[in-house]
């Protein structure tokens, strides 16, 4: 009985020695996996996106700023004529549209001031004016984009109209009935306007256009937004229905000359 029990004891002693001297098992490190971070975005308000929409379109205008001006051509002209005319017209009619170079006149080259320009395009303007007694007509049409615009011009030209007749041919704050009435009481010489109002004027008869000389476009100049008169496409269709009104035969017969301002 006691061999056993000591026995059993032996036994246990070096089974738990065997326990004791068995090496351990590694804990398994589980290798930490890396955690998603994820950021979450204020929602954009409808005021932050105009915001931002109109930060981009800055963006681009700061390029166009940045960007060499270049003056405008007669065959900046004759493009943009081609262009607007080519969905509607045949071979043979666009190239009727083409007008000859000696309809036009030498354009600005950005080192002019509007007095300055028109005293080197047209040097026998004094004797031109005190020849004009034609009512409802007019020897020079100054086109541009607004009645702002017209206003500065008319401003500008301080040194070259002297004494003649200016008339400001836009809509704003001017009836077309007012405009007429004033064109049939006396000579006006420079007219200065939007071609909308000049369009709708010779529509109406109270401007005669046959008696014109000169047709000069603003056409350099740019707005806050850059852009120029003919990239507007409203006031580009208005220039091309006036030109048709009579303007693209007088060049053509070369009573009438073309500028670009």
């Amino acid at each position: 009985m006691c061999s056993e029990a000591s026995g059993d004891e032996g036994g246990g002693d070096t089974e738990m020695k065997q326990q004791k001297t068995a090496p351990a098992p590694a804990p398994s490190k589980k290798t930490k996996q890396p955690k998603e971070c994820f950021l979450i975005q204020p929602k954009e308000t409808k005021e932050e996106s105009t915001k931002t929409r109109k930060w981009r379109k800055k963006k681009i205008t700061d390029i166009l700023a940045k960007s060499e001006p270049k003056p405008g051509t007669p065959e900046d002209l004759q493009k943009l004529m081609k262009d607007y005319y080519s969905s509607n017209r045949s071979v043979i009619e666009l190239e009727e549209l083409n007008l000859p170079d000696s309809c036009f006149l030498k354009a600005n080259d950005l080192t002019h001031s509007l007095s300055s320009y028109l005293k080197e395009i047209c040097p026998k303007w004094v004797k031109l004016r005190k020849n004009h007694t034609e009512k409802k007509s007019v020897l020079m049409l100054i086109l541009c984009s607004s009645a702002v615009r017209a206003l500065e011009l008319i401003r500008s030209m301080t040194a070259f109209k002297g004494d003649s007749k200016v008339m400001k041919l836009f809509a704003k704050h001017i009836k077309v009935q007012e405009q007429v009435k004033l064109l049939e009481k006396r000579a006006v010489h420079l007219g200065v306007g939007t071609p909308g109002r000049i369009k709708e004027l010779v529509k109406q008869g109270g401007l005669n256009l046959n008696p014109l000389k000169f047709l000069v476009f603003d056409w350099n100049w740019r707005d806050q937004k850059l852009k120029r008169m003919m990239d507007i496409p409203e006031i580009r269709k208005e220039v091309f229905e006036l030109l048709e009104m009579g303007v693209l035969s007088l060049c053509k017969s070369e009573s009438l000359k073309l500028g670009l301002f």
